[in-house]
């Protein structure tokens, strides 16, 4: 017996679950929709119904989709939280809807806590780096990412202003 990849297997899933999603309303109780799990800014590829036209994200500051080609989209978790995907077709029919929720990876991230209020992440992939996460203090989120967004800046050709950020 061949064994199926597991990245097939998990679309496989999905393709089940979204076309469960989509039978008539008085064919069967509602069941739960089908969750789709994705980790904050991280990206999962599917592939949508057939005969899909438009995809709403019920909050895009959770998570958002980009279309691609032959019915596949770009999932990308934007900040922690549950959503809903819905697909339509031509006409504005319901085709599918799946729940999107969007966690922490905590594979390799470290976070130190210093009192009630001060709360630091570090990615450590293999040494310890500054990695802000949504729920770090403020004065930690602003030093760590204005560091990052200076850097960026020199590296776009942002130049003396890029600079002046990083104390230069």
């Amino acid at each position: 017996m061949r064994r199926l990849p597991s990245r097939l297997v998990q679309h496989a899933g999905l393709a089940l679950a979204l076309a469960l999603a989509a039978l008539p309303a008085g064919a069967a109780p509602a069941p739960a929709l089908p969750v789709i799990t994705v980790m904050v800014d991280n990206a999962k590829v599917m592939r949508l119904p057939e005969k899909t036209q438009t995809v709403i994200v019920g909050n895009p500051i959770i998570a958002d989709v980009t279309p691609q080609k032959n019915g596949v989209v770009v999932l990308t978790g934007k900040s922690f939280g549950s959503t809903n995907l819905i697909a339509l077709d031509a006409g504005g029919a319901l085709i599918a809807e799946t729940t999107i929720r969007v966690e922490a990876s905590q594979a390799s991230v470290v976070t130190v806590q210093r009192g009630p209020d001060e709360r630091n992440s570090y990615s450590c992939t293999p040494n310890c780096q500054p990695a802000v996460q949504l729920g770090d203090s403020s004065k930690y989120f602003g030093e760590v990412s204005g560091q990052a967004d200076a850097r960026r800046k020199l590296a776009t050709g942002g130049g003396a202003e890029g600079a002046a950020g990083m104390g230069h």
